[in-house]
């Protein structure tokens, strides 16, 4: 068993940390630039782009469930239908953003906390890099598909060619010309479209025989759209509120000034890095229950489920360890301005506990989504959220940025709590 999720496990997380490196690359590319303005100009830019990706990630997660079922099923037909909904959805969704770009972008700036100058720099990195979306939004479409076939390996090429094909692009653009957050931006539409390109080499190479399901009928076929909306209805619910989460967090940093959006920017790093990490054994948790719950193999699926939080625990204990012993050195990394240093070190004791207080919520995310238990996951969300604003409202005269970061750990915390909870209510595990 061990075996079994390590083999899913380790692409992903070797898929997922070259995500978090790509957002080091950007914020050290902006972190050594003349003013912390850069900073916070791809940061605020960056929660647009976490509130319309994240808003499609449900393509994503609904579809590793699902599939993961028609796989323990072996219905050949189902898994395709399931694919080629995803894509239908995704450029649809695709084509409402880039013809309501102008709009997007004005409404997110008017709601987020900034500085004129920071958003200006934010709008000029939103117009060039929402041309990515029809690339990125089809990929999520894509990985979800490969990772429910249990196929880790080619995510994994797929998203690391991208991330490695997007730094070099944003190296080459602000190294060598000159360019500022345009250079990052560019460099992300370049990467996407990549990535795009080399998914449907691997895909035409390994599963060509999937195009032989294809029906535009059966696609948009009104009983076979509902019922995948109706687990996506849930996900993008529970989606929705890490978005808002984020997005709160980020404009009200924004809110206290640009040195703390730059400090709170590069300690958000910290959590992107381990969240990645654990998503690896999220992941890995998608394809397995949900391949048990369609093989109603209840007794694996419950000691995959102990074996996934043992790894858990234990991961959490390492990167506690790390930020203990080398959060100073990493925010180095990050910035060579002393003053965003200096305030950020203020704040590190909370990435400290982050960790232990929040990888409970990851794993347990990877069995609700592949035990297709999406209205618990909803639910548990929602009063996760809750949890988060009254802890930020009731502390944050007294506690300022700290209620901010508090706030944070209490919000892992009642995630991980409440799915912990009920666990023994997942439907696939009642009805068996």
């Amino acid at each position: 068993m061990n075996r079994e999720i390590l083999r899913l496990a380790l692409p992903n997380i070797l898929t997922n940390l070259t995500i978090p490196l790509l957002g080091m690359v950007d914020m050290h590319l902006m972190g050594y630039q003349d003013s912390e303005l850069f900073m916070g100009g791809v940061a605020l830019g960056g929660i647009i782009f976490n509130f319309v990706y994240w808003g499609f990630a449900f393509l994503r997660m609904s579809l590793s469930g699902l599939v993961a079922q028609s796989y323990g099923k072996s219905n050949r037909s189902e898994m395709a239908m399931m694919l080629f909904r995803g894509l239908f959805l995704a450029l649809c969704g695709s084509l409402i953003l880039l013809l309501f770009q102008t709009g997007i972008e004005r409404l997110s700036l008017s709601i987020l906390e900034g500085s004129p100058a920071v958003k200006s720099l934010a709008s000029t990195y939103f117009y060039i890099r929402i041309w990515a979306a029809p690339a990125a939004i089809s990929l999520m479409v894509i990985y979800g598909w490969f990772l429910g076939m249990q196929n880790a390996l080619y995510p994994m090429v797929i998203s690391i060619s991208v991330n490695v094909v997007n730094i070099c692009c944003s190296f080459f653009c602000v190294k060598y010309l000159g360019m500022q957050v345009e250079g990052v931006a560019l460099g992300s539409v370049i990467g996407q479209y990549f990535g795009l390109f080399l998914a449907i080499v691997l895909f035409l190479k390994k599963y060509r025989y999937i195009l032989k399901e294809f029906s535009f009928a059966e696609v948009i076929k009104r009983s076979g759209l509902a019922e995948f909306l109706n687990v996506s209805g849930d996900i993008f619910v529970r989606t929705f509120c890490i978005i808002v989460v984020f997005t709160f967090f980020t404009s009200k940093s924004a809110g206290e000034g640009d040195l703390i959006l730059a400090a709170n920017s590069a300690l958000l790093q910290f959590l992107f890095l381990f969240s990645y990490f654990l998503d690896g054994f999220a992941f890995a948790a998608e394809a397995l229950v949900g391949k048990l719950a369609g093989q109603r193999n209840m007794v694996q699926l419950r000691l995959t489920v102990k074996r996934l939080m043992i790894w858990g625990v234990g991961f959490a204990v390492i990167f506690t360890a790390i930020y203990l012993l080398s959060g100073v050195q990493l925010l180095k990394v990050f910035t060579n301005q002393k003053d965003v240093i200096e305030c950020a070190t203020h704040y590190l004791p909370w990435l400290y506990i982050l960790p232990l207080t929040g990888f409970a919520s990851f794993i347990w995310d990877g069995v609700y989504i592949g035990a297709t238990a999406s209205a618990l996951m909803r639910n548990t969300m929602l009063a996760a959220s809750l949890l988060f604003f009254v802890l930020f409202y009731s502390l944050k005269g007294i506690m300022g940025n700290h209620a901010l970061w508090l706030a944070m750990n209490g919000f892992m915390v009642g995630r991980g709590l409440l799915q912990s909870w009920y666990y023994s209510k997942l439907p696939v595990l009642r009805s068996s």
